[in-house]
């Protein structure tokens, strides 16, 4: 295991550790929806790049594939403490009253990006575009299925 490799298992590790008590973090509810909106932004960052290798915009690049994938993977897990009690109201934002009213079902949305995620990095980490084509699909999917309950346009 390269010392790369470490440092990022190490950062991911610590991301997802501190991510777990996020939300007693934040001192106001403004802070946890840039908390949020900054985690979804960088997971999109990442997400686009793969989308246009698997839509063939751009030429498949094997390790830059893996790399957007684990950063994806690594992220998914993070924005949800910044929806927490009170963070319907203050920062602007674009998310629907549903994701307070209806947290089962908003839940059910963010736990399927979190494996939907793991599959695709698990699929980049292959070096074969095929794979990434395939696991692509159905993260994209789980993206687009909370947008489209949980996001104003």
């Amino acid at each position: 295991m390269s010392l790369k490799s470490i440092a990022f298992a190490a950062a991911a590790s610590a991301g997802l550790l501190l991510s777990l008590p996020a939300a007693a973090q934040f001192a106001k509810p403004e802070d946890a929806i840039k908390y949020r909106q900054g985690a979804l932004f960088v997971m999109g960052q990442h997400f686009s790049r793969l989308g246009a290798m698997a839509n063939g915009r751009v030429p498949f690049d094997a390790k830059a594939a893996q790399q957007n994938a684990d950063v994806v993977a690594s992220l998914a897990s993070l924005p949800w403490a910044g929806f927490g009690p009170g963070t319907d109201k203050g920062a602007p934002h674009k998310a629907k009253a549903g994701v307070w009213t209806e947290q089962a079902k908003f839940q059910e949305h963010a736990d399927k990006l979190v494996a939907e995620s793991a599959k695709l990095a698990a699929a980049a980490k292959t070096g074969n575009l095929d794979n990434l084509k395939a696991a692509f699909g159905p993260a994209a999917n789980s993206c687009k299925a909370c947008h489209d309950a949980y996001r104003d346009r």
